[in-house]
């Protein structure tokens, strides 16, 4: 399971972001203070860092640049309630990824973590395989059997999650929220409709109905 570090010293703010992020199916883990948040993200133990400026010990900044001195890559998105265009420059140039003000809407912040971390999925590996379909993540192209196959944008994520999660029993619901963003189900069967798409590309045996459950790979 995904892994995100929020390192904010203000209880009620961490714990908004905390029940949020776990409502949509991340791990989350909070720290107060800048020095203890540095320890995890560098323990190599959580996929992002959501990083308060105005932290303990050390300030968001501090621990943004030890981060990068240090070597790692990890996504990097700053909270922070100055506005000025100074701060946000000095947190972009010390390596942040993305910048967001508070007061923030929690669904712009799960979008941002949303997309922080698809664009650190390469990092993690170029390839996804299972059985004869192969994903190449860089060069966005899918074979089945060797042989080239035409996926749409939203087809390849969608066989994403499944190749990333073989054996899973994904639900309509997970899905939904996966692959469209949307943290609801409108009542649309749009998940049924995509997943009859990519069988018939891929091989309807690949994927499997799980009767009032959802869908698994294999």
């Amino acid at each position: 399971m995904t892994r995100i570090l929020i390192a904010e010293d203000e209880p009620q703010i961490a714990s908004f972001i905390r029940r949020g992020l776990e409502s949509a199916g991340y791990e989350a883990v909070v720290a107060e203070e800048g020095d203890r948040a540095l320890e995890i993200a560098l323990s190599g133990d959580v996929d992002l860092v959501l990083l308060d400026i105005g932290l303990p010990e050390m300030d968001g900044f501090e621990v943004l640049r030890a981060l990068r001195g240090g070597g790692s890559t990890i996504p990097v998105i700053m909270l922070t309630a100055r506005t000025s265009t100074r701060d946000t420059v000095e947190g972009l140039e010390s390596g942040a990824n993305d910048y967001i003000p508070k007061p923030f809407a929690f669904e712009e912040l799960l979008a941002r973590v949303r997309s922080r971390l698809r664009e650190s999925t390469p990092k993690r590996g170029f390839m996804l395989a299972q059985d004869d379909v192969e994903l190449d993540l860089l060069a966005r192209r899918a074979t089945v059997g060797g042989r080239d196959v035409e996926l749409s944008a939203r087809e390849f994520t969608l066989a994403e999650q499944f190749l990333r999660h073989p054996g899973e029993v994904l639900s309509r619901e997970w899905l939904l929220r996966e692959v469209w963003g949307l943290n609801f189900d409108p009542g649309s069967n749009v998940v049924d409709v995509y997943v009859r798409y990519l069988r018939s590309k891929i091989g309807h045996d690949h994927i499997v109905t799980v009767r009032g459950a959802g869908y698994r790979w294999g």
